[in-house]
């Protein structure tokens, strides 16, 4: 078999199976994003998280969870859209960084006899870093997902092409 032969196997293997790689990267997201969820949510510092904020998160976390499953299931499939889908969700990831754990990172409130800080440095860290995490899992997905719907579309449209020939001859 020369190098040829394989990546004409490889091509021809994605007729037949799924792309498990993508699936599997966005439920590796959806996990980091319900470990964010639980670590934001059991927080408890005055009542700073009982605000308009933290029901759009809420909200925002199950959209993510639902969506990055559906997309996860499309781009085993190799449909395009998915994987763009995943891409956006990625970046949905990053920007939220900006949003609740900056804010909880910058703000305080009174308790008792004292103010606190909402979010320590640690938990500020370890969110983010559950975030980022989901993010890259969620661009991977999609780049993958680009990568191998985008071969195997041009594969069939060559397959097609010469089936075409093979009539006419």
């Amino acid at each position: 078999m020369t190098l040829n032969d394989d990546a004409l196997i490889k091509k021809d293997r994605l007729r037949f199976t799924r792309n498990k790689l993508s699936a599997n990267l966005t439920l590796l997201a959806i996990v980091f994003n319900a470990i964010y969820f639980v670590s934001i949510y059991t927080s408890d510092v005055g009542n700073y998280y009982y605000s308009i904020i933290i029901g759009a998160s809420v909200v925002y976390n199950l959209l993510f969870m639902l969506v990055a499953f559906l997309a996860s299931e499309g781009v085993k499939g190799y449909k395009m859209m998915y994987a763009y889908a995943l891409l956006v969700l990625g970046a949905g990831q990053i920007i939220r960084i900006f949003i609740l754990p900056t804010d909880a990172r910058n703000a305080t409130v009174q308790l008792e006899m004292h103010e606190q800080i909402v979010m320590g440095n640690a938990q500020f860290i370890w969110v983010c870093a559950l975030l980022i995490a989901s993010a890259v899992f969620c661009i991977i997905a999609g780049i993958v997902g680009i990568i191998k719907t985008s071969t195997l579309v041009s594969y069939q449209a060559e397959l097609e092409k010469e089936q075409k020939g093979a009539a006419h001859e």
